[in-house]
């Protein structure tokens, strides 16, 4: 039998995959630092440049803070970004000279885990990847043999791509990672052991999604086969689109003869935070998938089945997600069987939806797909639909992106964007609008506590303090009492708590809405709501 650690993926996979990459914030993630590093997680797949972006321009919040207030928080366990090759935020294709330091400044500000994971497969990429991780500083490397269905991608495919990451001695580790929870026991079966055989005595990795229900039956053979960790989600962040649960992943491992070292207590307790998150904000709670076999053709990831819901429920076209999903099929197809994952996810995505809204197949094509075909994310598998490509080709556009200059120097990139600003502020102006920067650090400190247990009480505040028509509010019951009280400039009492360091945050840890000048709530209002 097997000893088998867990790799955490609740603040960024079970986020991205069930909460559009949204649900979680600097707050929210503090506040169960330190019981996620009693745990005895193998690592805490923390976050992306996706999730950095996300956080300047939804959350107004510093990914760097928030990168370096949760490296102090959990110095047992190291924190995880995945990179999907030469990108940054941005689509533009980065420079390696940028990439460079943008792993640096990640290992400076607390990364310690870095996962690779290039779109392509593409070996010797993942390899020049690790080779700068290393230098600029990183502890651990783990790269990534993206899986997916298609007429090429079989088991030699990932063997020859195995062999050449093993044989880097930048690489510590290697992992499977299944974006579309596409992996079945049987081909696990061949799979795993055939990727064991080329890889020596490094450590092998499972990451599988609960799509289509089969994820978990993939982690329980696993083990048997040579795989040392499986990436699990927790609570309400799991399941769904997202990732097995830790607490039944280990149940039944153990069940199973294995062993799995970790605190069962602070495990159950990461779990009923994550829950308790999602029913304080209403974000949709992970529930068990039941298999699909037509999944199967299109491959979504997890991620990105959230983020599309979002964005056609935004767009008004919710009722166009079967049509989508269904072009997306026939997309992929025709563009040489890219892998379905950042950034060809969205690439097949936009196109599908266009293909659909604009009833005649490819009459738009955006710029990433005209860069994906003339190979600025390397060169697809196999070739492209020769109509498709044609049709590209003839493109006005297409001529002017095959003359589109790279990314500039970092040198001139930090003369044209501040040459006295900081590495980290540099990073995020040279690939984001400077007016989301700016209004990121107005902003100020994030919030650094949670309690998803007040949100009710906060909520029924915004609610009677956004009311003309009262001028006095009480409430009150044993050990309890909240006053609001208008006065005649209009203002309206809240309850505020003192904000660490300078400002000030409501109790529910986020940057109120509530005015301050007039409260009075009792502190006991405080302290009880918060039980």
């Amino acid at each position: 039998m097997a000893d088998v650690q867990i790799v955490e993926t609740s603040l960024r996979d079970g986020n991205q995959c069930l909460w559009a990459a949204l649900g979680v914030d600097t707050a929210r993630t503090l506040t169960i630092a330190p019981v996620m590093d009693r745990v005895g997680f193998k690592a805490i797949d923390f976050t992306t440049s996706t999730h950095m972006g996300v956080a300047v321009r939804y959350k107004k919040e510093d990914p760097w803070e928030r990168i370096r207030l949760m490296a102090e928080a959990t110095p047992n366990t190291p924190l995880q970004f995945m990179s999907t090759g030469f990108r940054f935020i941005a689509w533009e294709t980065a420079s390696p000279e940028f990439m460079a330091l943008v792993f640096r400044v990640l290992a400076r500000n607390g990364i310690r885990r870095f996962c690779l994971a290039d779109p392509m497969n593409d070996a010797d990429s993942n390899i020049a990847c690790a080779r700068m991780v290393k230098q600029g500083g990183g502890e651990y490397v783990i790269a990534a043999l993206v899986y997916t269905l298609s007429p090429i991608h079989d088991d030699a495919h990932y063997v020859e791509r195995a062999r050449k990451l093993a044989a880097s001695p930048d690489v510590d580790a290697l992992y499977i990672k299944d974006p579309g929870g596409l992996l079945t026991p049987n081909r696990a079966r061949t799979l795993i052991p055939a990727i064991k055989a080329v890889i020596g005595n490094k450590p092998l990795e499972l990451h599988a999604h609960c799509t289509i229900g089969l994820a978990e039956h993939a982690y329980m053979d696993a083990p048997g086969y040579g795989v040392s960790a499986l990436q699990c989600a927790s609570g309400a962040a799991a399941d769904g689109t997202s990732n097995p649960p830790s607490e039944r992943v280990v149940a039944n491992l153990r069940a199973l003869g294995h062993t799995v070292h970790v605190d069962d207590e602070a495990l159950a307790e990461v779990g009923r935070y994550f829950t308790k998150l999602a029913e304080a904000e209403g974000l949709p709670a992970g529930r068990p998938q039941a298999f699909d076999a037509a999944y199967l053709q299109h491959q979504l990831p997890g991620g990105m089945v959230g983020t599309t819901r979002r964005q056609l429920a935004e767009s008004r076209l919710s009722h166009l997600e079967g049509a989508v999903i269904e072009e997306l099929g026939r997309v992929r197809e025709e563009l040489g069987w890219p892998i379905v994952m950042t950034p060809f996810a969205q690439i097949l995505m936009t196109l599908a939806v266009m293909n659909v809204m604009n009833r005649e197949r490819y009459k738009v094509i955006p710029d990433e797909a005209i860069r994906y075909a003339i190979g600025r994310f390397g060169k697809p598998n196999v070739p492209i639909d020769p109509n498709v490509m044609d049709r590209i080709q003839s493109l006005p556009r297409t001529r002017e992106l095959l003359a589109e200059p790279p990314m500039a120097p970092l040198e001139e990139l930090r003369r044209r964007i501040g040459p006295s600003l900081s590495d980290e502020e540099f990073l995020l102006r040279a690939v984001m609008p400077s007016g989301q920067v700016d209004a990121m650090l107005a902003a100020g400190p994030a919030p650094r506590r949670y309690e998803p247990g007040i949100r009710p009480v906060m909520s029924l505040i915004r609610q009677l303090t956004a009311r003309t028509d009262l001028g006095h509010v009480l409430v009150e019951k044993k050990g309890f009492k909240l006053e609001l009280r208008r006065y005649s400039d209009g203002a309206a009492a809240g309850v505020r708590s003192p904000r660490s360091p300078g400002g000030s945050e409501d109790v529910a840890g986020e940057r109120s809405a509530v005015p301050a000048s007039a409260a009075s709530a009792e502190s006991s209002a405080s302290a009880e709501v918060a039980q």
